[in-house]
């Protein structure tokens, strides 16, 4: 990690700029793979997956013989553990469900809205180095409580030319329809487009790599919705002298461990706490088995010392984290300071991990700085809301005027007779 201490703020959009590819480059890659998709449907995934995951399949779905056996593949303690995390998301998701509120806005005017589900969904599960089996719960559980009608899953097959049987599990447990080995943007293609086996989806959700990121863009561009531009995973923890620079290390490398793409950011008060974290993450990184990985990660990766909290807060807000951690002194009055963050994790015993996988909060979550305008995936995610509104006669005659005066005004003469000719004016 790079240090730098009270660097001027007209410095900070350098030091925390994400690390990203060529954006032109990976476009036309990306775009390529869509349209060979659209044109050849499952010929071309079936070449993808034999170029990109070094695999020939002539079945690209997960048939109920391969469903039944991950069965057998998952432990009895990681499946109870599946089980606990499904029931907190579960729980926290559930509460997020908005009765059907009416409102009479004046006499004989009565309007409500009321959520509809979403009827496709396409759910994409990183494969490749990490089986994310967590992030099938975060959006399958949603999507089920929603009512979505079909929930479509893709993720890259192994070399054995099988699925994770932790992903297996999980999406069986949750409901998904239908399970694919498909991955990187072949797999965004095909829900967006559908092939002769994958049926076309509404709405993508998921988080990938810059191609799956670049792919999701590109395809809302054509008419198909995508959750957020989310891409690789990061983490800013703001600490001072009263966390532990062990707890501190660890949450740094928890998110380093995702992708050597992924970045971390420390924010915190002293130099010599900033250099007490570098040495328990030099410690701790020798024992990951994704060391490499994580290695790579912390070189675009920053350690910036801060004069004082509402600077601290200035610089939290301006790289508008995915991943908020603050380790800090009255935690929850600093977090109610932040405008621009994914999640936050408060205090000292609050690692991001545990959103990640079992609290109940989703960790599918705004990355790359969309965290200013974006939220996580949440139940609204997978509905629509749908406006209603009825006039009596009386109502009519009370906002009639008004609404022919307005039209009137706007030149809109039919909008304007629709309301004359129900009184009797037409």
């Amino acid at each position: 990690m790079k240090l730098y201490t009270h660097p001027d703020k007209a410095d900070w959009p350098a030091i925390l700029e994400r690390p990203v590819m060529e954006v032109e480059s990976l476009e036309s890659t990306v775009r390529a793979v869509l349209d060979e998709v659209q044109r050849n449907g499952d010929a071309a995934l079936r070449a993808y997956t034999e170029r990109f995951d070094g695999v020939k399949l002539t079945e690209l779905k997960v048939s109920p013989a391969e469903l039944a056996e991950s069965e057998g593949l998952v432990s009895e303690t990681l499946k109870a553990s599946i089980q606990t995390a499904k029931a907190n998301i579960e729980r926290f998701h559930s509460w997020q469900a908005e009765p059907v509120h009416e409102v009479e806005t004046m006499p004989g005017v009565r309007c409500w809205r009321k959520s509809v589900a979403i009827e496709k969904v396409g759910l994409y599960i990183p494969g490749g180095t990490a089986p994310l089996f967590s992030t099938v719960l975060m959006l399958g559980v949603p999507a089920k409580l929603a009512g979505c009608g079909e929930i479509v899953l893709c993720t890259p097959p192994g070399k054995d030319g099988k699925v994770h049987p932790a992903i297996l599990y999980t999406a069986n447990l949750v409901g998904v329809t239908r399970i694919f080995k498909i991955g990187g943007a072949q797999a965004v293609a095909a829900m967006a487009f559908g092939t002769e086996t994958v049926p076309a989806v509404y709405k993508i959700f998921g988080p990938g790599n810059q191609y799956v990121t670049a792919a999701k863009q590109l395809v809302s561009r054509r008419g198909v919705a995508i959750d957020m531009p989310a891409g690789p995973s990061e983490v800013l923890v703001c600490a001072d002298e009263s966390a532990e620079p062990a707890f501190v290390a660890a949450d740094l490398l928890s998110q380093a461990e995702h992708g050597e793409d992924s970045q971390v950011v420390l924010a915190t008060f002293s130099e010599a706490f900033a250099q007490k974290v570098q040495q328990a993450i030099d410690e701790q990184l020798q024992a990951l088995p994704r060391r490499a990985i994580a290695a790579k990660a912390l070189e675009s990766s920053s350690a910036i010392i801060v004069r004082n909290r509402e600077e601290a807060v200035e610089l939290i807000n301006a790289y508008a984290p995915e991943h908020l951690i603050l380790s800090v002194e009255d935690a929850e009055s600093l977090g109610e300071q932040v405008v621009n963050a994914g999640s936050i994790f408060l205090g000292n015993y609050t690692p991001e991990s545990v959103g990640d996988y079992a609290s109940g909060t989703n960790h599918t979550l705004p990355t790359n700085g969309y965290a200013r305008m974006y939220s996580g995936v949440s139940l609204d995610s997978f509905v629509k809301k749908i406006t209603f509104q009825r006039l009596t006669r009386e109502g009519l005659q009370r906002l009639g005027p008004v609404v022919e005066e307005m039209a009137a005004a706007e030149e809109l003469m039919a909008h304007k007779n629709a309301v004359a000719i129900r009184l009797g004016k037409g």
